[in-house]
This record gives structure tokens, C-alpha cells and sequence, in this order.
């Protein structure tokens, strides 16, 4: 991995989004937009990441 850390970025509202959507994003620790939070770079966050990333800004 490159860095150990990664910084996420909401952009987008989760008003339209699923469940399971909705459940990334709060378990990413990402509230309301423009919440930004600089997580642990693991398979399992990269994971969330992945499913919500149409959501989020990214930056390593």
C-alpha cells in the first residue's frame, strides 16, 4: 500500500441512496456534506469506500 492513510470527502447527499449505502457512509464516521474524516488505508475501508465512492472525494 502506498500511504497509510486516506482522506474522504462527502459530496453527494445520501437521501437517495440504499441502506447499505447509507450504512458505509456512516460507518466511514461521514455525516453531513462536506464531512471530512483521514481513515486507516485497510482492505475493509477500502471496501466501503468502493461501494459509496460515487459519493465521495478521495485523496491519499
Amino acid at each position: 500500500m502506498a500511504s497509510d492513510k486516506i482522506t474522504v470527502k462527502l459530496k453527494k447527499s445520501t437521501i437517495s441512496c440504499t441502506k447499505g449505502q447509507k450504512a458505509n457512509v456512516r460507518g466511514l464516521g461521514l455525516r453531513k456534506i462536506g464531512a471530512v474524516r483521514t481513515l486507516e488505508n485497510t482492505p475493509a475501508v477500502r471496501g466501503m469506500i468502493k461501494k459509496v465512492i460515487h459519493m465521495l472525494e478521495i485523496k491519499e
